[in-house]
């Protein structure tokens, strides 16, 4: 092996070790597994908990409807759904991005994709984050986001970010 053959090697050696190291006998970081919402009339999965519970919400009408997925302090997102009127992902999350930016306590956008976005709230001088993620599954429009009445870090919503995804 040439030095940089070793050298190789051992960096990705090293990066197995911190990768391995950084995940739960469930393969994530916080032992989240899949949870199927399809009992609940949403065909999708997310990661979860495994003490999560589902709660059903107020809101059942023809267009919208809505559940909240907890589990303890760190882990809280609602879901709208119900029928897709465009199957433009952008447009769609952009009128996300336009609800969240017209809130008082609104203060920057810390990650954005296409059918998503992570950002940070100013309360007082406190900081907290939330999340939008727009998904099309069949002829539904599933709006995830951060649920409501908990300050969560930033490390906490992009793990659930990444959930929804």
């Amino acid at each position: 092996m040439t030095g940089f053959s070793r050298r190789l090697f051992a960096a990705f050696c090293l990066f197995l070790v911190f990768f391995l190291s950084n995940c739960s006998a469930d393969g994530h970081p916080r032992g989240w597994q899949p949870l199927d919402l399809l009992s609940y009339g949403v065909s999708v999965s997310v990661l979860a908990p495994p003490d999560a519970v589902v709660k059903v919400g107020n809101l059942k009408s023809a267009l919208v409807s809505d559940l909240t997925i907890k589990g303890g302090s760190d882990y809280s997102i609602q879901l709208f759904y119900g029928p897709a009127i465009t199957n433009d992902i952008a447009r769609l999350k952009n009128e996300q991005l336009e609800n969240v930016r017209g809130n008082r306590y609104f203060n920057k956008i810390i990650k954005e994709e296409v059918a998503g976005f992570i950002y940070q709230s100013m309360i007082d001088s406190i900081a907290t984050y939330g999340f939008r993620f727009v998904k099309l599954q069949g002829d539904q429009e599933l709006n995830f986001q951060t649920g409501l009445g908990a300050l969560f870090t930033l490390e906490d919503v992009q793990l659930m970010y990444e959930a929804v995804k």
